[in-house]
């Protein structure tokens, strides 16, 4: 059996910009000697709306020839977690919640206990929510018993982009994807999280 941590990396995306966030942070797993498993939660809401927005029915094809939806399997069998959404009014996406909500009997059993959880987020305006929306995301963390390994400061990039909860990245109106700024935080976070996951995982034998 391989050492290398299994990092599930479970994000909902819209038009790309938490995606690409989501593929830096993999890019970090990687460069660590983790396994990154990225996975996109599926919309739920009515197909007639979808249409109904410009770009949204292609821009969610896309999406899901990229990447399936993650199951509470990907996380029982993970050594870490990173939760990843776009901010909804300074809160989590009711998608990603709905797949967090959907861990309860993993909860039940104890089986996430002493993984690793980590947080990241995108906004369409400056100021829109990020710290706040990464922050709350440590709240259901703390429920399922991850230990939860925020981004911090432990690069100088940090200083320039993200926050020190998690990777970040504005999108604009215009749908802009994340900056090389942004994608730097996003690899050390993904970096930090499967260092520590290593460590987790060789103590416990």
């Amino acid at each position: 059996m391989s050492d290398a941590p299994r990092v599930l990396i479970a994000f909902y995306s819209r038009n790309g910009c938490t995606a690409a966030l989501a593929e830096g942070i993999a890019a970090g797993v990687r460069e660590a000697g983790g396994e990154p498993i990225l996975k996109r939660v599926d919309e739920f809401v009515d197909d007639a709306l979808i249409e109904r927005v410009p770009g949204w029915k292609a821009s969610r094809e896309a999406l899901r020839a990229k990447y399936s939806p993650p199951t509470p399997e990907d996380a029982a069998g993970a050594d870490a977690i990173i939760f990843g959404t776009p901010t909804r009014f300074g809160s989590v996406s009711s998608e990603l919640k709905s797949y967090i909500d959907s861990l309860g009997g993993l909860w039940a059993q104890g089986k996430l206990v002493g993984k690793v959880g980590s947080a990241f987020c995108t906004t369409s305006t400056t100021h829109g929510g990020n710290e706040v929306t990464s922050f709350t995301m440590f709240a259901p963390m703390a429920h399922l018993g991850l230990i939860i390994v925020p981004t911090g400061y432990v690069d100088p990039v940090t200083f320039a982009a993200g926050t020190p909860y998690g990777a970040s990245a504005v999108s604009g109106q215009d749908n802009a994807p994340p900056t090389e700024a942004d994608l730097a935080v996003a690899r050390v976070q993904g970096k930090r999280v499967t260092e520590v996951a290593r460590a987790l995982k060789a103590a416990k034998g």
